[in-house]
């Protein structure tokens, strides 16, 4: 057997293992996180009063135009001088969550935008409440439209989970790091890392589409062919 497959092998369940216990839980906690923080400061940006949409619209600038790695280095290395100690993976849950956050709040803000006003005036014809309408006529049309965007976040997020180690997160790409320590082969590694993560990122892929057919068979977002 090829030295570099060995190798390959040998190190092959270290590395599931380590994406199975932090990438792929850091992934799920930091997107749902993300998600509910964005659908609220998307929610505030369109219909809170104008000091919080001044704030959100703050946090969003921040997030969105400053490096996310720069922001996980802020969080675990900064915060301890105003002593505020975060041990590295909650250090890194919050980076992801308020990064993902920024973002998913500009598609949710766009996609609420885009339902046509009719539908605001139906819900309201029938009986409905503010938050009824929404509930029920609005978020449904609006999550079918924020599919593919949200669905393009969360596969970039399994990509950015490996900046992760940077601030010593033992997840995939860090005991790829570790392995190359002691075998000093980097390239056979890094190759192996990369295979996952693309595979990982394939796997995701393939279910957004089928996803996406789906939505589009039920009355989705996507126009039927003609």
């Amino acid at each position: 057997m090829p030295h570099w497959l060995q190798l390959m092998l040998e190190s092959l369940p270290t590395l599931l293992w380590a994406a199975l216990i932090f990438t792929v839980p850091l992934t799920l906690l930091s997107f749902a996180l993300g998600l509910i923080a964005g659908l609220v400061t998307a929610l505030i940006r369109l219909f809170g009063p104008k000091p919080l949409v001044l704030l959100v619209r703050f946090y969003v600038w921040i997030f969105r135009g400053t490096p996310l790695l720069v922001q996980l280095f802020l969080i675990f290395y900064g915060l301890p001088s105003v002593g505020i100690l975060l041990d590295a993976f909650p250090a890194a849950l919050i980076g992801f969550t308020l990064n993902i956050g920024a973002y998913t709040s500009e598609i949710i803000r766009a996609v609420i935008g885009s339902v046509p006003k009719g539908q605001w005036e139906a819900s309201y014809s029938i009986g409905m409440t503010w938050s009824q309408a929404m509930r029920r006529t609005i978020l449904p049309q609006a999550g079918r439209v924020a599919v593919p965007p949200l669905s393009n976040t969360f596969i970039s997020l399994v990509k950015d989970t490996s900046l992760a180690a940077a601030i010593t997160v033992p997840e995939m790409f860090q005991a790829a790091q570790r392995i190359v320590a002691t075998t000093y082969e980097p390239l056979i590694l890094y190759v192996e890392a990369a295979a996952l993560y693309l595979a990982l990122s394939s796997v995701l892929s393939a279910l957004q589409a089928r996803l996406e057919v789906r939505l589009n068979r039920y009355g989705g977002f996507l126009e039927a062919n003609a």
